[in-house]
């Protein structure tokens, strides 16, 4: 991030998943479609994720179109770290403009993995932090779906 001020989301959620599994859940196009689109329209119902673009790579960079608003790009991000599968760094930028850090920190938690997510964003966002955090952990539950289904 920048020197200017920010303030940071972060969550912490348990996997009955390998570490690599819980990682790979990240960067895999048709994972990520399926955890994602499942959160999305549970969060706007009936909106729906169209199509995953992932690069992975450091430098490489993602980007996803959801149905309400095809022409737009919704959120995306550049790769900063793929360390698989402790840590995964990307920006994450929601609209033209905004930028913000997205860090993933996943060890082994017993037989499963725990993933701590951080989300470093500008200042400027703190009426939007609650949301942004429930957000994440609305993602996070539908990773551990998808990875157990």
């Amino acid at each position: 991030m920048t020197d200017h001020a920010h303030i940071t989301a972060r969550l912490t959620h348990r996997y009955d998943a390998t570490p690599g599994d819980v990682f790979d859940a990240w960067l895999d196009p048709e994972s990520v479609q399926r955890w994602m689109g499942a959160a999305l329209s549970e969060s706007a119902p009936g909106t729906e994720l169209l199509r995953v673009e992932i690069d992975a790579r450091v430098g490489g960079t993602f980007r996803f179109i959801d149905s309400r608003d095809p022409e737009q790009a919704g959120p995306t991000g550049l790769y900063l770290e793929i360390d698989r599968p402790r840590r995964l760094a990307f920006t994450w930028l929601p609209e033209e403009g905004e930028h913000s850090v997205v860090t993933t920190d996943i060890t082994a938690d017993g037989d499963g993995a725990l993933l701590t997510l951080t989300h470093e964003m500008e200042a400027t966002w703190a009426d939007y932090l609650n949301r942004t955090q429930e957000t994440w952990a609305r993602m996070a539950d539908q990773v551990g779906r998808h990875l157990s289904a």
